[in-house]
């Protein structure tokens, strides 16, 4: 057989995956070589793929079998936010420097659904040669539609721990300039800020809208949106019965004391893992419901809390001067001291196709229909109500305060707990850090439907004087509503209704989430 030349022999390149016929779009655009963890290796550039094996030395009994033990390493371009050329610049130099290659950054997937960013070094010093290859790079990130450009950036300072601010100056602001992403920013001064720079600002110059802090935060900006959206469809707001899409997606940075919508989209309350959600674009279309009196659109929103909820976040608020999580503690543990129920009526619609939950165990009532738009009544004493249109994930409960719902599946999970005593109710709360069913009680009623009516009954005069100031406000008309963690107060029956996928956020489908522990140990 024909000999090698000890050229030949110098250097062989480990094969890249000797497979069947290239893919649509895997076609290789480049390949070169480049320095690696201070390996040369034979890179190659497809539209879909970076990848690169190492180039070894033929060994000297030219045995092939060395070159086989070569591990190719491969990048979804997906997973790429960022390319830069990576200089040698001396101190205080800003421009131009010695070109040493390209340096490109992923999103790592790490556990309990986080993400983190990694950079990967691709030494070359040949100019062109870079330039060429990085170049191609842009091309095919910029090819990717969802991913933004510009971003109109919403920060509460006062969230949680006054913590916001840092959180986005410090650990979001500079992920966002490395994916070259332009941002606008606004540092709120007062509640309802927020929504009046969304009524007046130029929102087709944004790509994306983000709100940085708590779900009353988040509430507000995604009302916000909705709302502007009427007022240029030519909408009357003060009654939406058909609805029309927000114009821009919207991101969630957690850092507030509840943060059930970020942990629902991303499975974690994890900046970096928002950031990074945002940066590559992944979206999800979810259902929004909007509350109404029968004269007025109250807001649009995402969950409500009637009765033990919405009182607890009244009493909560009455006591903003306490830290955050003592603040809660202490307003959840002193309305479950003093449990009272609610007396109300409810009207629903339930939804056409009742959904069963795939959890074995796991019975759910649900209410079967016999012809469309058959309204149904139940009323008595209710200790909560909670009307939810996505799962709201939360680390006290991991499967969710709704589990039977979805972001996007057209229909509201409506959750019913009558009267009980104390321990039994306070069992059913301790259910939701768990994976046992939380409604798998006597006295819990669920639904899915797609519309529902709250009428409370106001309270007696011989009721009223009972009452403490936890129960205040019912005593005078106002009963407290808790909406997406944000406190309204409505005295006339709230209609609630559910719109289908009516605004995009930045996150990922629950269903291809991890499932986590709770970490919660309030009950």
């Amino acid at each position: 057989r024909a000999r090698t030349t000890p050229q030949e022999r110098r250097r062989r390149v480990a094969p890249l995956a000797a497979s069947p016929p290239t893919p649509a779009g895997d076609e290789p655009l480049l390949r070169g070589i480049f320095e690696i963890d201070k390996r040369s290796c034979d890179v190659v550039l497809s539209p879909r793929r970076l990848r690169w094996s190492p180039i070894l030395p033929e060994s000297p009994t030219d045995d092939s079998s060395m070159v086989l033990q070569a591990q190719e390493e491969i990048i979804e371009m997906k997973d790429i936010f960022s390319v830069k050329l990576k200089r040698r610049r001396f101190a205080g130099q800003t421009k131009g420097g010695t070109l040493l290659g390209i340096t490109v950054f992923k999103c790592l997937k790490k556990e309990e659904n986080k993400l983190t960013d990694c950079a990967i070094h691709l030494n070359n010093l040949s100019e062109d040669h870079c330039q060429s290859w990085f170049r191609h790079l842009k091309d095919i990130l910029n090819g990717f539609r969802n991913r933004p450009k510009t971003l109109k950036v919403f920060v509460n300072p006062s969230s949680h721990k006054r913590e916001a601010t840092h959180v986005y100056y410090e650990q979001v602001a500079p992920l966002f300039k490395l994916a070259d992403i332009k941002t606008d920013v606004t540092v709120t001064e007062y509640e309802g800020h927020a929504l009046s720079v969304l009524k007046e600002c130029e929102l087709q110059a944004f790509d994306g809208v983000v709100c940085v802090g708590g779900d009353g935060s988040v509430s507000e900006v995604a009302h916000g949106l909705l709302l502007r959206a009427q007022i240029d469809a030519g909408k009357d707001t003060d009654y939406v019965s058909n609805p029309v899409r927000a114009p821009v997606p919207l991101g969630v940075i957690p850092a507030g004391t509840t943060n059930i919508l970020a942990h629902t989209l991303y499975g974690i309350k994890h900046v970096v893992t928002a950031a990074l959600h945002i940066i590559v674009g992944h979206i999800q279309a979810v259902d929004v419901c909007t509350f109404s009196t029968p004269s007025k659109l109250l807001r649009f929103g995402f969950s409500a809390m009637f009765g033990f909820g919405a009182r607890t976040l009244a009493l909560a608020e009455k006591h903003r001067w306490m830290p955050s999580s003592q603040r809660k503690d202490f307003a959840f543990i002193k309305t479950l001291a003093d449990l009272r129920p609610e007396e109300c009526e409810l009207s629903f619609l339930p939804l056409q196709i009742p959904q069963e939950d795939s959890h074995e165990n796991d019975i759910i009532t649900l209410l079967y229909l016999g012809s469309k738009d058959q309204w149904q009544k139940i009323q008595g004493h209710f200790l909560n109500v909670s009307i939810m249109a996505i799962p709201c994930l939360c680390s006290m409960a991991p499967r969710g305060l709704a589990p039977n719902t979805r972001l996007n599946n057209g229909s509201m999970a409506l959750i019913v707990v009558q009267n009980t005593s104390r321990t039994e109710f306070i069992k059913h709360l301790k259910r939701y850090t768990s994976i046992k069913n939380q409604f798998n009680f006597p006295f819990v009623e669920t639904y899915t439907v797609q519309e529902v009516k709250v009428q409370p009954r106001p309270k007696s005069e011989l009721d009223a004087k009972e009452n403490t100031d936890l129960n205040a406000a019912s005593a005078e008309g106002n009963y407290p509503w808790n909406i997406d963690g944000d406190l309204m107060k409505e005295a006339s029956e709230v209609h609630v209704r559910v719109h289908p996928q009516l605004i995009d956020l930045y996150g990922v489908n629950t269903d291809d989430l991890e499932s986590s522990q709770a970490t919660c140990n309030c009950i």
